[in-house]
């Protein structure tokens, strides 16, 4: 794989992963006259959670829906500059210009008011898009394995390089995909955020994997995963070194995780032939979730890493990928219980969730 590092029109850095020799070097410009990049991102600690929720007021402004033809993810054509100056990719990185953390951020740690209660502090970190594919009518589920292994070393790249920044804590590779998601822009692409805290989520997970250890001498997830290999009821894809299977507690209409078979804290550390085994894997995943309803499936699907300074021994690389969509035309959506008390009603059991995947396939 090549790997060029050009920057923006606005100083933001893009990067190019290509897969094969080059006949010419990544050597276009972008003619676009941007302003700077302006991000004005903090973060405040929830005084009754102890949970940091960020701040980003300037995102109000970001792209919202263009038409296919004035796509900002598609490469450069004629008289229609893009975000991608070149006029083909294989891979692309870049700044995303409407971060919710920056590296750049000013402003020092204090409290809401200075009443001392509120811990606010500058939101800075950085954040990402990953085009997959110039094409903009593909989707993850139609790329090659050869492509899929592409992106899982850049992913890798990014979190490597993301992880020596200081202030990140924590690095989330993700895609959002659907408008019943969230999504404004169709391309096919995803994002990394690297985040100047530890995450909820990653909190939580990495205090059962504690308690669970000193309990019983092993990981957790170790235990799921051979729990989920000798009951078979919940796998939905299976390779040498990955298992995908639906979470035994599902929490969602459609939600499957993908995990190695070999503990690794994060995708830095995983070797060649895992990374490959993860592409053809994952495919199988994503083709069987776009038959589920004969319909391309709304989802989410992220990676939970390893935070960068600590507890890489209680971490267990994995992918997760939910979907809303409980139907083909109705959408689950967090009423009083979810949204209210994170208490999760599910209208699917998890084998009857995996049970429809393997069938869709």
């Amino acid at each position: 794989m090549n790997k060029t590092v050009r920057h923006l029109a606005d100083g933001r850095e893009i990067i190019y992963f290509d897969e094969h020799e080059l006949a010419q070097p990544r050597e276009a410009v972008d003619t676009r006259d941007l302003p700077a990049v302006s991000a004005a991102s903090e973060i405040r600690c929830d005084p009754l959670t102890g949970e940091w929720v960020a701040m980003a007021a300037h995102r109000q402004t970001r792209t919202y829906k263009p038409p296919a033809d004035l796509c900002p993810l598609c490469p450069t054509r004629p008289g229609k500059p893009s975000e991608v100056p070149e006029a083909d990719y294989d891979v692309v990185v870049f700044e995303n210009r409407f971060p919710s953390f920056a590296k750049n951020v000013s402003g020092e740690a204090t409290t809401v008011d200075g009443a001392g209660l509120v811990q606010l502090a500058p939101g800075r970190g950085r954040c990402e898009v990953v085009c997959f594919t110039s094409d903009h009518e593909r989707s993850f589920g139609e790329l090659s394995a050869e492509r899929v292994r592409t992106v899982v070393d850049v992913w890798a790249d990014r979190t490597a390089a993301l992880s020596e920044l200081d202030g990140v804590e924590q690095v989330f590779p993700f895609e959002n995909r659907g408008e019943e998601i969230g999504v404004t822009l169709h391309h096919p692409h995803g994002q990394i955020y690297a985040y100047p805290f530890v995450t909820p989520r990653t909190e939580r997970m990495l205090a059962t994997a504690a308690a669970y250890r000193a309990e019983h001498g092993r990981h957790v997830m170790g235990d799921v995963l051979a729990n989920e290999h000798k009951a078979g009821t919940r796998v939905v894809a299976e390779g040498r070194f990955w298992t995908a299977f639906v979470p035994p507690a599902a929490r969602w209409p459609v939600q499957v995780q993908v995990v190695p078979h070999r503990q690794v804290a994060d995708l830095t550390e995983l070797d060649a032939a895992e990374r490959d085994d993860f592409a053809r894997v994952y495919l199988q995943v994503l083709r069987r979730c776009d038959g589920l309803y004969d319909r391309p499936l709304p989802y989410v699907a992220g990676w939970y890493q390893s935070p960068r300074h600590r507890d890489r021994e209680l971490s267990w690389l994995h992918l997760e990928l939910f979907s809303v969509l409980r139907s083909r035309d109705k959408l689950k959506y967090l009423a009083g219980s979810e949204s209210g008390m994170a208490v999760w009603v599910n209208d699917s059991t998890p084998e009857q969730i995996a049970e429809r995947l393997r069938a869709a396939g």
